[in-house]
């Protein structure tokens, strides 16, 4: 293929930390291919699964709204960091995100754009405030998730309003220590690292499990290792890989000392009810949907 850009570099050593010269010889290798270049960069060892590279972000906010057992937060992006942090444009989110905790037909920016607020439609909202601000706002994002009767909601915002999290709990219990223990888990779900791509195995995708295991048995395939030992250690990796990437078996990033399952059993024996996570989502600004489960 013909010279590979430095942006193509650069985009590439941004999604996977490897070094510059690294990343350009995986790309030249992968013929352009981004993935492939990304994969070929793992089983040298230049890149690890999982990780949160420096990944394009736009500007704008993630705003999240609690309403008993609902948790809602969309994504609303605009052009400069200035408008973003307006208390017109910081308001419009958070009146946005309000909304589609109260209605359950709302499943995505297009039904959201369709619904009326005090008269007037969201559409012609965001119309009326690239007026008045002068930008480009688009609503990029929405998450509903919905606890049930007895369940808990609850969300964090980083500050800056860059980074949100959602969390429903599957409980009969109540109270303010199963409401704590929801930011707790959303604030985990902040800032771990690798982000939890499922809550336990049985919700991690089989096609990207069979995408390591290829991967894990390349890498141990040319590091030498005898045939016999291959599969074994490619099990004893995926083995590794799935407890770093379910939320249930990670560490907790507020007591190292136990698992975010440790966490889940503790507060459920405190509240005499079985406790578990039904459901979570993770917006960083300009990210494509990922880290929901």
């Amino acid at each position: 293929m013909g010279t590979i850009s430095a942006k193509s570099v650069k985009d590439l050593r941004d999604k996977t930390g490897a070094g510059m010269m690294d990343c350009k010889r995986a790309l030249g290798d992968a013929d352009g291919d981004v993935e492939k270049a990304i994969e070929l960069l793992r089983e040298r060892g230049f890149a690890k699964a999982g990780k949160r590279g420096g990944r394009a972000t736009s500007e704008g906010v993630v705003s999240i709204a609690i309403d008993g057992s609902v948790a809602a937060m969309v994504e609303v992006g605009c052009e400069t960091d200035f408008v973003a942090r307006t208390d017109l444009f910081v308001e419009f989110g958070q009146q946005l995100a309000e909304t589609v905790a109260k209605d359950a037909s709302i499943d995505g920016p297009d039904s959201l754009l369709k619904t009326s607020i005090d008269g007037e439609t969201v559409a012609d909202k965001v119309t009326a405030a690239i007026s008045r601000l002068g930008e480009n706002i688009v609503v990029k994002r929405v998450t509903r998730l919905d606890a049930g009767a007895s369940g808990v909601a609850g969300g964090y915002v980083h500050a800056g309003a860059n980074l949100g999290v959602v969390v429903t709990l599957a409980t009969e219990g109540s109270g303010a220590e199963l409401e704590s223990l929801a930011k707790d888990l959303a604030m985990h779900v902040a800032a771990a690292d690798p982000s939890p791509l499922a809550v336990d195995r049985s919700g991690v995708d089989s096609a990207l499990i069979e995408s390591e295991r290829t991967i894990y048995r390349n890498q141990a395939v040319q590091s030498g290792k005898p045939e016999g030992v291959v599969e074994k250690i490619v099990e004893g990796r995926i083995n590794k890989y799935l407890s770093e990437v379910c939320l249930v078996e990670q560490t907790f990033v507020k007591d190292p000392d136990r698992t975010i399952g440790d966490l889940l059993r503790d507060v459920g024996a405190k509240v005499r009810a079985e406790t578990a996570v039904n459901g979570y989502q993770r917006y960083k600004l300009g990210e494509e949907d990922a880290g929901k489960a």
